[in-house]
């Protein structure tokens, strides 16, 4: 068909978006969890010092190495949903590029 985008780019953009659903919704799924999850770490830090002031029990829970290993975990959940996101996204790009060089060429056809 378009000289710029092959048939073949565009099978292989699909087999993408297709074979990698699962693992991208999965990704997606433990990104948000570990990003709710956060609060539940947070108020059980907090509850640790539950003698001194809310604002005191806060201080104490956003510097503890138990917060910042999951603030690291957070990181990587990110970096993996944001990949997949990016890579749907140009799988995606490819696609729509190739239909709109069709849809030029069936109209010059004209």
């Amino acid at each position: 068909m378009s000289a710029f985008i092959t048939d073949e780019e565009v099978e292989r953009a699909l087999d993408y978006l297709r074979d990698n659903a699962t693992a991208a919704a999965k990704a997606r799924a433990e990104r948000l969890y570990v990003e709710d999850y956060l609060k539940v770490i947070k108020a059980k830090l907090m509850a640790e010092h539950d003698n001194l002031s809310a604002v005191l029990q806060e201080r104490h829970a956003l510097a503890d190495d138990r917060y910042l290993q999951h603030l690291d975990a957070i990181r990587e959940a990110v970096e993996i949903d944001e990949k997949h996101r990016f890579l749907r996204g140009a799988a995606e790009a490819k696609i729509e590029a190739w239909r709109t060089m069709c849809a030029t060429e069936r109209s010059m056809k004209l």
